[in-house]
């Protein structure tokens, strides 16, 4: 029989299947939980073990350590993860990951498979998917997912070459079975190899079994290629976490080394390891071969990320250090990625007075951070004309913008979550000025970011402002700085005297009394055509957003006064 070009296809297509069942599956999953699994991940990473099952449940229940690291990648990205908890998260994924493996080997193989109930699984799906309840359509797309998936791994069997008739086709892959140890490295190289190519760890762990079980290759090379299969998913992380900033970057880089070090110990007693997993199929496991190869496998992989993690997870502080030491952040890069909520905690709630004093203290420290932000719009204004580094700098301010709006989300869940509690009147009315505070702060950090916008507007359209108009905005922007240190020093008491909010009032005033002297002098130098008129817009539309700002500075003033009368 020979084995044609049209057989490749066939054996493509029965993968492409596999992986788009697989990716179905997850999503509807993903909807059914909801933002259920965001905030079990987010509250339940407290200590490394709780972080380790949160990645365990999780990955287990969506059936992809890929979509879980992704989503760590991006919860650290937005400061709501540590490093060290993204860690605990990342470990417990690779477990869980090991659930597929044993879903293949007891529904995929043996007399009964259940890719013989595809199609009638598509049956009872296809109501569910045309519901209109959103839970409905998500529990259709999950049985979709899963006859596809199997429906895949039937097509996957049938499709690989018969290796008894066609020795030729992977011959190259026998040809390194006898040279001894180099032989474990080159499976461990084919197999994550593999797994970069397909970006599924579980489609390549479907292969290494139809391939062990078909009799390609022994028990031992099999085994090694599912440990290249644990290195190569970790590139899934590592590329969602290439726009990230340098503290996501840090959690996909963990994630690479947590397996590696695995691989690595495992491989100098891979002999052992491997003889034991042997033994325990052999005295326990089922007698007939091919189920025997498959449930064995699966036990490697479980009982190699299992003993990973219970090795690894005492030395989490010290991939910490490692993370720390060789992704090191770029000039300029330093502040961003320090995001994060570092008085509040997302677990238990502690007793009223302390939680509001957590907030307090979470507050003064977003203030800070939003402060940053006015000082990228000055160094924006201030730059040459199509300067390189203003795209860097615009990135940098949209980026914390996003992470302002998460943090805004945070602090008012937190708040949201206190208010539930046994309050007195004055706790409640504290709570609300302090919700006050954190929209007003918040609308500070989009005003920031609208003036950004404006400035890239300008240069898109090849706009220069003269030195009297960025003197002019600058002159807005001193008096910004002083009104924001001004409210920064107010949040930090916590109090407010009334000569101070005599003296915020006065900085207001002067802000909404520079922008009407820029207003009239700005119709003045367009009937003298000084500038351009488009040149005028961008500039008028920055000094509203100075104006705006202060606005807002003096709302979070006056809500701190609101809570103190409180």
């Amino acid at each position: 029989m020979e084995y044609t070009f049209f057989d490749f296809l066939m054996l493509v297509g029965s993968l492409g299947l596999f992986l788009y069942g697989m990716k179905i599956m997850s999503e509807g999953l993903q909807k059914l939980a909801g933002n259920r699994l965001r905030s079990i991940l987010s509250a339940m990473t407290r200590n490394r073990v709780m972080g380790v099952l949160t990645g365990l449940t999780i990955t287990a229940i969506i059936q992809s350590s890929s979509a879980t690291t992704v989503m760590v990648v991006s919860f650290v990205n937005a400061g709501l993860l540590s490093l060290v908890q993204s860690i605990g998260v990342i470990m417990g994924a690779n477990i869980g990951t090991t659930a597929t493996a044993w879903l293949i080997s007891l529904f995929g193989f043996g007399k009964f498979s259940i890719s013989a109930l595809s199609i009638p699984l598509m049956g009872i799906a296809i109501p569910l998917v045309f519901s209109s309840k959103n839970k409905r359509k998500s529990m259709g797309e999950f049985i979709f997912g899963f006859a596809f998936l199997f429906m895949g791994l039937d097509y996957l069997k049938a499709s690989m070459p018969d290796l008894q008739n066609n020795p030729e086709v992977l011959s190259f892959v026998q040809n390194f079975s006898d040279m001894g140890f180099a032989s474990v490295l080159i499976y461990v190289l084919i197999g994550t190899v593999i797994t970069l190519i397909v970006q599924s760890s579980s489609a390549t762990v479907a292969i290494t079994l139809i391939m062990a079980t078909k009799g390609w290759i022994d028990f031992p090379s099999a085994a090694a290629m599912i440990l290249g299969e644990n290195i190569g998913t970790t590139i899934t992380a590592n590329i969602a976490a290439i726009p990230a900033n340098i503290a996501a970057k840090r959690a996909a880089f963990s994630h690479f080394m947590f397996n590696v070090f695995g691989v690595i110990w495992v491989l100098i007693v891979f002999k052992y390891f491997v003889g034991m997993v042997e033994y325990l199929v052999e005295r326990f496991g089922p007698s007939n071969p091919e189920l025997a190869t498959t449930y064995g496998l699966s036990l490697f992989h479980t009982m190699f990320n299992v003993c990973n993690v219970l090795v690894m997870i005492w030395f989490v502080n010290l991939y910490e250090k490692i993370c720390l030491k060789v992704i090191r952040p770029r000039r300029g890069e330093e502040e961003d990625g320090d995001f994060g909520l570092q008085y509040i905690t997302t677990g238990m709630l502690s007793t009223a007075e302390l939680s509001i004093l957590q907030a307090e203290k979470e507050v003064e420290l977003y203030a800070k951070r939003v402060r940053k932000m006015l000082g990228f719009v000055e160094q924006m204004t201030n730059m040459n004309h199509n300067d390189k580094k203003f795209l860097k700098l615009y990135n940098r301010l949209e980026k914390y913008e996003e992470i302002s709006d998460r943090m805004e989300i945070e602090i008012g869940s937190y708040l949201g979550k206190v208010t539930e509690g046994r309050l007195s009147n004055e706790s409640k009315e504290h709570i609300r000025s302090i919700l006050r505070e954190v929209s007003e702060i918040e609308s500070v950090a989009d005003a920031c970011c609208k003036i950004g916008r404006h400035l890239k507007r300008k240069m898109d359209a090849d706009i220069v402002f003269g030195d009297e108009l960025v003197e002019n905005v600058n002159s807005m922007y001193e008096l910004l700085k002083e009104a924001f240190d001004n409210m920064q020093k107010i949040l930090a008491s916590a109090t407010i005297t009334e000569q101070e909010l005599i003296a915020s009032r006065s900085i207001e005033d002067a802000i909404n009394e520079q922008r009407n002297l820029l207003k009239r002098k700005n119709i003045e130098s367009l009937n003298n055509l000084e500038y351009s008129y488009q040149a005028s817009v961008y500039y008028m539309d920055i000094i509203s957003e100075c104006e705006q700002m202060g606005d807002y500075i003096i709302n979070v003033i006056e809500s701190i006064k609101i809570k103190n009368r409180g």
